[in-house]
């Protein structure tokens, strides 16, 4: 058993059977109260029964019990589980005892969300079921990332690494299933989407300046959040530099950028752009802090990926830090971003690789990127894929069938002594009352059903323009010379020129970008204004979706972008940013 440093717990583990506080108590009356949810549930029991969700995790608390000398139901199966093995060498980076109980309650709770939410979607009262379970060990993730400071952007399935950071933040378990459930339900409660969809992120706290840091808002997408984390971590030097900010301590306390994507969104184009402008600028050495995280799970809903991503990023020469632990190796693709490799089921090499990927940029201010391999995808990707269409039936029982968690508890008791059985089933229990009980409770709330309701919630409000000087509104002719002398008239774009010149003087954040703006533009609308503001006169290789993706991103770190497209036609190229 390996001893972990001993840090404070920030949940009270029992130390043999569950005991149900006041609250909690109450929670589980309204779980078995006349809430909708649960009156359906009572009708539909025989379905919710043959739900494989639900049989895996009636499966996983016999295990539970097997585990704690409790007696077992003996028509439910007892996973044969065995823990993950580490790398030959070890790990470099381990979690201490109160980060493996965070990571092993965000799991539980991805995986209750996620039966839960099938359950409400078979009894209609669920409308988003896009399934992470088979990543649910992901959740190391959160612990290497500064909560407040760093940037983050998840793919919906990685959903462990925002109930990390979340905890971490000091939020309860409680409010963050609660807040979960309304968005799998739409509740106009849900703080994150306001009922419109079911997205990863959190708020932020307004009274804290995180410099751009933060979760951020990420919907059922492929790859749209990667050109604005890359925007981000192009922008945390830049704004910087123009704002004279001073908030680092060391290298070690930098900013990054951490985005993540499934296996198959390496093929997406925002993905590709992103990636390119990353590589672009280690290329240029231009400071550029982004990690990007892939997990392969071997399928994109049906179409196989075979590995793709693996030969994709690391088709180029291996250059092994450690030649007698093939795991250890660190592959440097031609551009010279380095390549690191993690067992996605394996807490501790999530913790330890990840830690390794974000430490070398933030330490270098340059993009890496990590692959979270041998993970398997559970159940489909949500409730409507048919994967008896595209896969055998023995093949999707097996996936199933898949003992993460198990793998993660076992691991957690026997390698680390981080807890008991008893205590991992009463925690596994504990917060299973509290998904259900937050289903139950975030059916039953408001959701948007008028045209009025939809519109106030997804469109732009009216930004509030002061009103000008009187001066300002005197008409005044600018190709009037001295003595009242009619002089040759300015082009537009002299006129343009100098009204981006003033709005430039009058406020440091704003910074213009484009494609060959420095020098001047195709039409000298930016002549003079690169020597006139240094570094805020900013050239980007001709690819519209980065250039406005990045530009997202910089106005997340404090800058006011003004963002050139010499052309109209160019306009498709980035509109869907």
């Amino acid at each position: 058993m390996v001893m972990l440093a001993k840090t404070a717990t920030p949940f009270l583990w029992k130390s043999r059977r569950f005991i149900l506080s006041p609250k909690l108590a109450a929670l589980t009356i309204r779980a078995n109260s006349t809430c909708l949810l649960e009156k359906l549930r009572q009708n539909q029991e025989k379905d919710i029964v043959a739900l494989p969700e639900y049989r895996a995790r009636s499966n996983l608390l016999n295990f539970l019990r097997s585990k704690a000398g409790y007696a077992v139901d003996p028509s439910l199966a007892i996973p044969n589980v065995a823990p993950p093995s580490p790398p030959p060498s070890g790990y470099k980076h381990t979690l201490s005892e109160s980060q493996i109980l965070l990571a092993l309650d965000a799991a539980m709770a991805t995986f209750h969300l996620h039966v839960e939410s099938r359950i409400a979607s078979l009894c209609g009262q669920g409308f988003y079921t896009i399934g992470p379970c088979g990543e649910e060990m992901l959740g190391s993730i959160g612990h290497v990332l500064d909560p407040q400071f760093d940037a983050m952007a998840l793919h919906y399935r990685h959903l462990s690494a925002s109930i990390v950071r979340q905890l971490r933040l000091g939020r309860s378990m409680e409010d963050i299933i609660m807040d979960r459930a309304r968005g799998y339900t739409v509740s106009k409660l849900d703080p994150v989407t306001g009922g419109v969809h079911c997205a990863i992120g959190s708020a932020r706290d307004m009274s804290k300046d995180d410099f751009g840091g933060g979760d951020y808002v990420v919907t059922s997408t492929l790859a749209s959040q990667c050109p604005p984390a890359v925007g981000r971590a192009l922008g945390f030097s830049i704004a910087d530099t123009i704002l004279k900010r001073n908030k680092y301590e060391s290298n070690s306390k930098k900013q990054v950028s951490f985005v993540t994507i499934g296996d198959g969104s390496v093929h997406n184009a925002h993905f590709l752009s992103a990636f390119n402008l990353a590589r672009h600028a280690r290329f240029r050495k231009t400071k550029c802090p982004v990690v990007f995280g892939v997990s392969d799970n071997g399928l994109s809903i049906s179409y196989p990926t075979d590995g793709y991503a693996d030969y994709l990023f690391t088709k180029y020469a291996a250059r092994p830090k450690d030649q007698h632990d093939p795991s250890s190796k660190v592959i440097m693709d031609r551009d010279g971003i380095p390549i690191f490799k993690a067992n996605g089921c394996d807490m501790m090499d999530v913790y330890d690789k990840t830690f390794q990927a974000v430490d070398y940029s933030r330490k270098s201010s340059a993009p890496s990127l990590i692959l979270y391999q041998e993970i398997t995808r559970r159940f489909g990707h949500a409730a409507t894929d048919r994967q008896h269409a595209y896969l055998d039936p023995s093949v999707v029982d097996q996936m199933a069938e898949t003992d993460v968690i198990e793998s993660g508890i076992m691991q957690a008791v026997e390698h680390y002594g981080a807890l008991t059985y008893g205590e991992a089933m009463d925690r596994f229990e504990e917060i299973g009352v509290l998904s259900r009980s937050a289903f139950n409770s975030a059916a039953d709330e408001p959701k948007i059903s008028t045209r009025d309701d939809m519109i106030a919630k997804v469109s732009q409000p009216m930004a509030q323009v002061p009103p000008l000087a009187a001066g300002l509104l005197t008409s005044h002719d600018f190709n009037q010379g001295d003595a009242g002398k009619r002089v040759k008239k300015d082009v537009m774009r002299k006129h343009m020129t100098r009204v981006i010149s003033e709005v430039m003087d009058s406020d440091p954040k704003v910074v213009y970008i484009g494609e060959d703006v420095e020098h001047g533009g195709y039409y000298l609308v930016t002549e003079g204004l690169a020597k006139k503001f240094p570094g805020r006169v900013i050239d980007f290789p001709p690819d519209e979706t980065t250039l406005l993706g990045a530009a997202m991103g910089f106005s997340q770190v404090g800058l006011v972008p003004i963002v050139e497209i010499p052309y109209s036609k160019y306009l498709d190229c980035g509109a869907d940013m």
